[in-house]
């Protein structure tokens, strides 16, 4: 059977048999990939702790008709120990890994990886609060899928903006004419957040208050919500309050 390399994320995990796991992966070159690691569940195991959740490998696979096996990884990004020793990253990375789950197929999809690639480096260096990141990792892997929001100009009828209405039904915010009766506003702080958030300005990100990232944060969830219509489970466990309220 043909044998490839590639190297993925590793996105999920889930015991086969005695001793064998099925390893859900986001490769760069083979989009999504559900591959058999033979013997990791016992302690000789050659993979140690290589796949698993948020790890980035080097792996050598050969293609199977169901299933493909994987029969080396190499480390490349050990995020996945970093990340589980803080509750909102790890959390945060859940998230992150189911969204790209649903968002990717078995095809190439280079952009996907390398955005979810950058984010758990980002987390794993704590480079910003989490769910910042976890927030713009969200609205740039929307965008990538090809349900980009729009902050600024109606997302309806395209007239330019800034508006002060916003319906994540509709792809973010609209003009008095296409809003429907009742819609609620938006806060000039947290429709400029959530602008910089897409556009990866972490400058603008790092110093807006606590509260309008929290508003920006619910918003972000109602719109990914929307979009992968039956949610996302992982959404459940994040934390309510930002570290930075907890921490005051």
């Amino acid at each position: 059977m043909p044998i490839y390399r590639d190297e993925g994320v590793v996105l999920r995990t889930h015991k086969l048999g005695e001793a064998d796991r099925i390893v859900t992966l986001l490769t760069r070159q083979h989009g999504k990939v559900r591959a058999v690691a033979k013997g990791i569940r016992r302690t000789s195991s050659r993979f140690g702790s290589r796949l698993e959740p948020f790890m980035v490998a080097d792996l050598q696979l050969y293609e199977g008709r169901s299933l493909d096996t994987i029969t080396q990884a190499e480390s490349l990004g050990a995020y996945g120990q970093i990340i589980a020793a803080d509750y909102d990253s790890y959390t945060a990375a859940s998230v992150m890994v189911e969204t790209a789950d649903k968002l990717t197929e078995s095809d190439t999809n280079r952009q996907q990886y390398l955005l979810l690639l950058g984010a758990l480096r980002s987390l794993s260096r704590a480079e910003h609060a989490p769910a910042m990141t976890l927030d713009s990792y969200l609205l740039r892997a929307l965008s990538l899928a090809g349900w980009a929001p729009s902050f600024v100009d109606c997302s309806r009828c395209q007239r330019p903006g800034p508006h002060e209405t916003v319906v994540v039904q509709m792809g973010g915010v609209v003009c008095p004419e296409c809003a429907p009766t009742g819609s609620p506003r938006i806060d000039v702080q947290t429709r400029d957040l959530l602008g910089s958030l897409l556009a990866g300005e972490w400058d603008i990100v790092d110093a807006a208050d606590a509260a309008v990232q929290s508003r920006a944060s619910g918003l972000v969830a109602a719109y990914v919500q929307w979009h992968l219509e039956r949610g996302l489970r992982s959404y459940a466990h994040l934390s309510s309050t930002p570290m930075a309220e907890r921490r005051k």
